[in-house]
């Protein structure tokens, strides 16, 4: 793989069929975080808003998730349908990937990122 130093870099190395998944995904992140940056982190697509907001990767058979430190334990519900690991989430490529709930968790992100900076 060469080298990624954009999203639109990482995303332009997947099939097809993942980079439509992945450009979602990116447009969902950026309708909820709109002041947002863009940047690479890990050697993946990730938002940063006063610090780190969300990191999505793909891999074979899914979608990697990544909204820590609390995005994933304020979703605990909504996401347990889903295989996780500590702070990921899997969502399946052969199922429709949850574009609302990514929106919500990333609100969530902003407004904690938000809270912490005014601290």
């Amino acid at each position: 793989m060469e080298t990624i130093n954009t999203i639109d870099d990482y995303i332009s190395n997947q099939s097809t069929e993942v980079q439509i998944i992945l450009e979602k995904i990116r447009q969902t992140i950026k309708k909820a975080a709109p002041n947002a940056e863009e940047v690479i982190s890990y050697k993946m697509p990730a938002f940063k808003y006063h610090g780190m907001l969300v990191y999505f990767c793909a891999f074979k058979k899914h979608i990697g998730f990544y909204a820590t430190p609390n995005g994933h334990t304020e979703f605990k519900e909504a996401l347990s349908s889903y295989k996780q690991g500590k702070g990921s989430v899997q969502f399946p490529l052969n199922e429709p990937i949850p574009l609302d709930l990514i929106f919500e968790i990333v609100k969530f992100r902003v407004m904690e990122n938000q809270n912490k900076a005014k601290k």
